[in-house]
Parts: structure tokens; C-alpha cells; sequence
């Protein structure tokens, strides 16, 4: 496993992570919470040493499980969380932050994000002064240890930096999903901000288990999820079948193909959910890949097909 820098805050995080929406049950179907706990663990033991959470994840149930598996270990993880939109104000902060602090059954959070924008999802708008003041009382406190945004914008990004240091953003970013190429990653690279991929293997698309004739079980939240829209999701099947003799040659699976490329990149890390064991350890195998140059230009040539004709609203889901 690869390991790199979040931003400047001096902590040393995996180039895999495991993403832990899941484990809060709300919004997906068939989740158990022993396997969660198998798969996190299963996760650190195979050289995964950074965990990413929310509280909204499940109200807060992710966390509880994450702090659960975690606990034997914590003094050797690197655990994030994240603050809802409905959670923004000064004290609100503070008390979230407290609340995940328990959840957690920890004394500190390495990472503490702003999960969404101030005003999204029909939140009231906070001035991100306000909230970055918080979140740098809460690090004076030693409550958290470094302070990262998700889902925002350029602008946005360089509006949160001019009240405190910013150390990571966490955008959807995958072979599938490329917004933030030509929005925030050039001054993330520019600034030190590490990039923290989300949804890296699009939602499970790029493991290749969805056919073309695939229907999501009620409950399931990603039917929403664009790249599943008809016209998007015939490209998406006709890129997979191009990736396919790439990951065969490689001796990896197509989600361990996707994975490698993007922590291919200088200052990206990639998220990567598992609902068992066995998808926990392939997703840290795949911090052990190294792709030829070729196969990096053939790869990246192929996801364009998938992203050059989506349009450019950032936002991966139709709320």
C-alpha cells in the first residue's frame, strides 16, 4: 500500500480508502453489520489505514460501526468524518462534532469535513466563515486534527481557504465521473489540497457486475445515479468491454483497474466502498497495482468516451 500526505497537516494516509456510506444501511439494501465490521476490519489488515464516514450516514450509524471495528486500532488509523448541510452554524458544528466524537468512541477526528455546501439540500445558507471558524476552534481544542470540504466547488474551495487551511476535497471522481478535472483539481494540486475520491468505482459500474440489463432492488439509492441513465449506460458497457483485455493483462479485476488508475495520478486517493470481506481486500490490493504508461493513456482514452458527452452539472445524482 501506497501512502501520502493530507495536504499539509502532516498525517499519513492510505492511498485506499475505505468508504463506509454503506455501513449506515440507510439508502442501500442487504447490508449486514457484522459484515461491515468483518470488512473493515479485513480492510486495515490488508493495509487500509484510512476510514471515511458521515454522520448523516444512517443518522449516524456508520460511524457506530466504524468506531466499533476501529477500536482495538484507533491509535493507528486515520479516521474522517463529515458535518451535514443542516449542521452549520457555529454551534451546530460544535455539537455534531461532539456527537460523532461519541459515535466514533473516540477523543479526536483525524479529518473533519463539510459534507455539502452551505445551503444544500434546502438547508439554511451559512456563511462559510462562520463554519470555518468552528471547525479551527475545534482544532485548537484538539477535537480534530485537520479540516476538509466535500462536494465543493473551485469557488467555493478558494472561498474556505480564505478563512482557514483546507487540507482535503472530496468530489465523486472516477474513469466515469471527471468533473473536477477541470474545476477544482488544478488548484488542489496548486495548493496542496489532497483530493479524496469519492465513489471511485462509480458506484460499483466499473466492477463490471452490472449487464445491460440490470434493475437496482427497491430501497437501493443508486437508480438515481446518471451514469445509470439508458443513453449513458450503453456507453458505459461498451467502455467496460474496451477495459476488460486491460485488466485481464494486468491480472486484476476491472474495479482494481479503475482504482489503480486513479491513485495513479500525483495527490489523488481514491474511496472505495465494500459491503463484505472479500470486496474490502481486493479494493487494498489494489493499492499494490502499477499500470505501464500505456495502459494508463489506453485507460484514460476509454473513460472519455463514458465522459466527454455528459453535461456539466458536477452533481452525480438527480435529486
Amino acid at each position: 500500500m501506497e501512502f501520502r500526505m493530507l495536504g499539509t497537516s502532516g498525517i499519513k494516509i492510505s492511498s485506499i480508502i475505505m468508504g463506509t456510506w454503506q455501513a449506515g444501511k440507510d439508502m442501500w439494501v442487504g447490508i449486514d453489520d457484522a459484515e461491515s465490521i468483518k470488512a473493515i476490519k479485513t480492510a486495515y489488515d490488508a493495509g487500509i489505514t484510512t476510514f471515511d464516514t458521515a454522520e448523516v450516514y444512517g443518522n449516524g450509524h456508520s460511524e457506530k460501526i466504524v468506531g466499533n471495528a476501529l477500536r482495538d486500532v484507533r491509535d493507528k488509523v486515520v479516521i474522517a468524518t463529515k458535518v451535514f448541510s443542516n449542521h452549520l452554524k457555529y454551534q451546530q458544528v460544535m455539537d455534531a462534532c461532539h456527537g460523532s466524537l461519541k459515535n466514533l468512541n473516540t477523543d479526536y477526528i483525524d479529518l473533519y469535513q463539510i459534507h455539502w455546501p452551505p445551503g444544500s439540500f434546502s438547508a439554511k445558507p451559512v456563511p462559510l466563515e462562520e463554519i470555518l471558524r468552528a471547525l479551527t476552534d475545534l482544532k485548537a481544542q484538539g477535537k480534530i486534527r485537520a479540516i476538509g470540504v466535500s462536494n465543493f466547488s473551485r469557488s467555493q474551495l478558494e472561498e474556505a481557504s480564505t478563512y482557514g487551511r483546507i487540507h482535503s476535497l472530496q468530489p465523486p471522481y472516477s474513469l466515469f465521473w471527471r468533473k473536477v478535472e477541470t474545476d477544482a483539481l488544478p488548484y488542489c494540486l496548486k495548493n496542496n489540497i489532497t483530493l479524496l475520491a469519492y465513489s471511485s468505482m462509480a458506484q460499483g459500474l466499473l466492477t463490471g457486475k452490472f449487464g445491460p440489463d440490470h434493475k437496482f432492488a427497491k430501497g437501493d439509492h443508486r437508480f438515481r445515479n446518471k451514469l445509470f441513465e439508458p443513453e449513458n449506460y450503453e456507453r458505459v458497457q461498451k467502455a467496460l468491454e474496451k477495459l476488460r483485455p486491460i485488466a485481464e493483462a494486468n491480472n486484476v479485476t476491472l474495479g482494481q483497474l479503475a482504482l489503480a488508475w486513479i491513485i495513479s495520478r500525483p495527490g489523488i486517493c481514491a474511496i472505495a466502498g465494500a459491503r463484505n470481506a472479500e470486496q474490502a481486500a481486493q479494493n487494498a490490493a489494489a493499492g499494490n497495482v502499477q499500470l505501464s504508461k500505456e495502459d494508463l493513456a489506453a485507460i484514460d482514452k476509454i473513460g472519455k468516451t463514458v465522459t466527454d458527452p455528459l453535461d456539466d452539472d458536477p452533481v452525480m445524482w438527480s435529486w
